[in-house]
């Protein structure tokens, strides 16, 4: 990974959800956060294994609801203006991460192709992240 963000990078989150929809695709998780969030929503591990997610090759990945053509996170609530997960405090790394992927990282591009084609308002906007921080996130990305 190049660091062409060497000076930090600007994100907020503006809750919009663009992050949680889209095209298919996969929300990895891991077993303690398999746990987590099934603790959150107060079932057992099994249920939210039954219910919440789907083995894709060696991974667990969370299931996707269509919603008008695009691929909702099953915890993305639409309830309110500002749409959000319902398992905030127990999300992913994948979702805890964001946008601060390796492959969001690799170039200054990538970085504007997240933004542009997710689209993400927070990219680019607020507060100035550093790079440690960039990197830890980065770091972390990935069940």
């Amino acid at each position: 990974m190049s660091d062409w963000f060497e000076d930090g990078l600007r994100f907020s989150c503006t809750q919009c959800g663009n992050c949680c929809t889209g095209p298919p695709g996969a929300v990895w998780f891991n077993d303690a956060e398999g746990r987590a969030m099934a603790k959150k929503l107060d079932i057992s591990v099994e249920d939210f294994y039954k219910h919440f997610a789907r083995k894709l090759g060696a991974k667990w990945s969370l299931t996707e609801n269509v919603i008008a053509g695009k691929y909702d996170c099953v915890f993305l609530d639409r309830s309110t203006d500002k749409p959000g997960c319902s398992l905030y405090e127990a999300r992913p790394s994948q979702c805890r991460t964001w946008p601060f992927w390796t492959e969001n990282l690799k170039s200054k591009a990538a970085w504007e192709r997240a933004k542009k084609e997710t689209p993400c308002p927070g990219m680019d906007t607020g507060k100035l992240i550093p790079i440690s921080e960039i990197r830890i996130q980065c770091a972390a990305d990935g069940a």
